[in-house]
């Protein structure tokens, strides 16, 4: 059962990690998205350029450490999910790179929001 938290918990990790990439661009469809969108951003952006630890990453191990695990067994997950969020050669100089691509991202992303309200 822990290992099924565990995935999920790694699932919910995923989709917030997408989220902050590219959350900004639900604001053509939700324009409340960006309440929510702003911190998990300023989050991302934080986790990424002081190298710290994300709480999901803290919540996964422990769920597995207590489902006796120290790997996750699923395929789909240790195969193609894991990879994404905890990149084999991630060092603290491509996690700046990657913080640097997020802030990049969403200055397009909001750039275009910006273009689409000055147009109202």
């Amino acid at each position: 059962m822990y290992e099924f938290f565990a995935n999920l918990t790694v699932v919910i990790h995923l989709i917030f990690i997408l989220f902050a990439i590219f959350g900004g661009l639900l604001f053509f469809i939700f324009s409340k998205v960006i309440y929510f969108h702003l911190p998990a951003l300023i989050w991302g952006v934080y986790v990424e350029l002081t190298n710290s630890v994300c709480p999901l990453t803290y919540l996964e191990n422990w769920l597995l450490h207590r489902g006796g695990l120290t790997i996750y067994s699923n395929s789909f997950i240790k195969n193609y999910i894991i990879p994404i969020i905890y990149p084999e050669n991630l060092t603290a100089n491509l996690q700046i790179y990657l913080g640097i691509a997020l802030i990049t991202i969403n200055i397009f992303i909001y750039g275009l929001i910006i273009i689409k309200l000055k147009k109202k």
